[in-house]
């Protein structure tokens, strides 16, 4: 998620930070094939002048990125993450909680934006190629600052899907699990992962 949706910020005209590998070799190869202002760097040169911060790494890692990246108050972070468990088989913060929200206790002072972690990446690159085509998918999107979720809805826009902002924080505890829904239709279901949804109003 993270390199396509990186590459998709860099193709857009965004400056981009390819960051977080075991591989330093793999983040120059991405910033190179993204093309644009594309380059490598650890996470906490991606952080240091960043406008946004986009968050995809397994649950796993969360306390290890945060640890490298740094101070992250005032910074706008997108998180695309799931508080999956090792399997993948379930959520280890749930119910009363979500990962989103997990994250902005853990980074005080971030301005967090849940988004992208209800779409399949393998789609990402269709959807940015088709941009220009109306109508476009939807995204759901939700966030409790004001001025990152404009952020986000740029960002949003530009990989090519219509935001849908479902309102504050704690509505990603409904997000995450409608994420694993279409998860399940997307990789168990016919048809392959290159899965968009759309919602639409019927006129009164």
């Amino acid at each position: 998620m993270g390199s396509r949706l990186g590459t998709i910020f860099a193709r857009a005209g965004h400056e981009v930070v390819f960051s977080y590998s075991r591989s330093r070799r793999k983040l120059e190869k991405l910033a190179r094939e993204a093309q644009g202002g594309a380059r490598a760097g650890t996470p906490r040169e991606a952080v240091a002048d960043a406008d946004a911060v986009l968050l995809a790494v397994n649950w796993s890692q969360l306390d290890d990125v945060l640890e490298q990246a740094g101070d992250l108050s005032g910074k706008v972070v997108v998180t695309c993450s799931l508080p999956l468990s090792a399997d993948n088989s379930g959520f280890v913060v749930a119910h009363t909680s979500s990962g989103a929200e997990e994250l902005a206790r853990r980074a005080p002072g971030a301005r967090v934006v849940a988004a992208f972690n209800t779409v399949p990446s393998e789609v990402l690159f269709n959807v940015f190629a088709a941009r220009d085509t109306k109508p476009r998918p939807s995204l759901l999107f939700c966030g409790d600052d004001r001025g990152a979720k404009k952020v986000a809805t740029a960002l949003i826009r530009d990989v090519g899907y219509e935001p849908v902002d479902v309102g504050p924080l704690r509505m990603s505890r409904y997000l995450e699990p409608f994420a694993m829904v279409v998860a399940q239709i997307a990789y168990e279901g016919k048809g392959g992962p290159e899965l968009v949804y759309r919602f639409e109003r019927y006129p009164r």
